[in-house]
């Protein structure tokens, strides 16, 4: 594997629902008919999805799902950024009007049962 020393690239999305879908709507959308279009991302190394079915706390309620998209390095992220294929699947979001937290950052595994 090139890139990071440590392990993997990812984008980590952390999603919420627009207003009027239910979350088992979102939940298939997002695993269904979008990960259509994610799955095409050049250089998408792995994929990772939770469901999200409770909140730990209060001030982490209303997130329905956690998407981990890994790629080999910085360099291989931005360029799927820079893609058709983003470009599709951000279109297909549209005025979704979800809410949604994006960041990026090296993947370092801390242990391994």
């Amino acid at each position: 594997m090139s890139g990071t020393p440590d392990g993997l690239y990812n984008l980590v999305l952390l999603a919420a629902r627009p207003p009027d879908w239910t979350h088992e709507r979102f939940i298939a959308w997002w695993r269904g008919e979008h990960a259509e279009l994610t799955l095409r991302l050049p250089g998408l190394r792995a994929w990772r999805h939770t469901e999200i079915e409770a909140a730990f706390e209060p001030r982490s309620e209303g997130w329905d799902g956690l998407s981990v998209l890994s790629f080999d390095s910085a360099e291989d992220l931005r360029k799927a950024l820079a893609s058709p294929e983003w470009a599709a699947a951000v279109a297909q979001v549209g005025d979704m009007r979800g809410r949604r937290i994006a960041v990026m950052g090296t993947e370092r595994e801390m242990f391994r049962g």
